[in-house]
């Protein structure tokens, strides 16, 4: 009769988590940053564009001092084309982990939880996409900006000498910075289109090195007028301080190589609002 009553405890709410942009972006750049394989492959991309790039202007800078014949490759080079000298390498590195970003998710399966956290799907390819370009983008500013600065110091005795002033060169780097940015964002998108490491990989090396030189086999008419617009060569005049008559300007250049990125894109958010994970 005199026992007090005792409520029963109330049951613990549980936090409310939204699902919005911001929170997207950050898990997608923490599951970026999570990666072993994110570290070594950026840390080769800037090396392949430091390298390559100091390498390609000793060489010229030692031919040109001992007075020896200077190789027809190098005859017509400046500190600018001797600096961008890995960037072909270095694309390569950048576009596969772009290509790992989103189909590594689907080799592991781990795109299921991914895809349960998100149900909306479409956020977690633009946020993959914006996270991956920004750093990709950084990776690249810092290899070109560093790799032109020391071959200018190399080569400022040269024919091939150019300054951060010269006519064009801050344009060609910017160029060659957001090109490689955008070579990581198709291989985001080629990655969650084909979701398969190996296939994306393969498409990626096909569009980017092994079309241009078949395309070459065909009559000079066909070849003139189709290879300005292929993703590497629309990409190459980007970055490129001077155009040859066949070849696009920086800014068509840029836009070919914009619309070749949106339509990746587009393929991507198709299959991904459109098939099973």
């Amino acid at each position: 009769m005199t026992a007090v009553a005792q409520k029963p405890p109330a049951a613990a709410t549980k936090p409310v988590y939204r699902v919005t942009g911001a929170h997207v972006l950050r898990s997608e750049s923490t599951k970026l940053w999570s990666l072993r394989s994110t570290w070594i492959t950026l840390g080769l991309a800037l090396l392949f564009l430091l390298f390559f790039g100091i390498v390609a202007a000793w060489r010229y800078h030692s031919a040109f001092t001992s007075g020896r014949r200077m190789d027809p490759d190098f005859a017509d080079s400046t500190a600018l084309s001797l600096s961008l000298f890995g960037v072909p390498i270095s694309q390569l590195a950048l576009g596969v982990l772009g290509v790992l970003v989103t189909a590594g998710e689907y080799s592991t399966g781990s795109i299921r939880s991914t895809l349960a956290a998100v149900p909306r799907r479409l956020p977690v390819l633009w946020s993959k996409a914006t996270v991956y370009g920004v750093v990709a983008l950084v990776v690249a500013l810092v290899g070109t900006f560093v790799a032109f600065l020391v071959d200018s110091g190399i080569l400022h005795n040269t024919p091939a000498a150019l300054t951060i002033s010269s006519s064009g060169v801050l344009r060609s780097l910017l160029g060659a910075t957001v090109y490689l940015c955008l070579v990581g964002v198709i291989g985001v998108a080629l990655g969650a289109l084909l979701r398969s490491v190996a296939g994306a990989i393969s498409v990626l090396v096909a569009a980017l090195m092994l079309i241009p030189g078949l395309i070459s086999l065909l009559p000079t008419s066909w070849h003139n007028a189709i290879q300005p617009y292929l993703p590497s060569v629309a990409g190459e005049s980007m970055y490129s301080l001077q155009h040859g008559p066949h070849t696009l300007s920086a800014g068509p250049g840029f836009l070919v190589f914009a619309a070749w990125t949106a339509l990746a894109l587009a393929g991507a958010a198709w299959r991904l609002s459109r098939s099973d994970a």
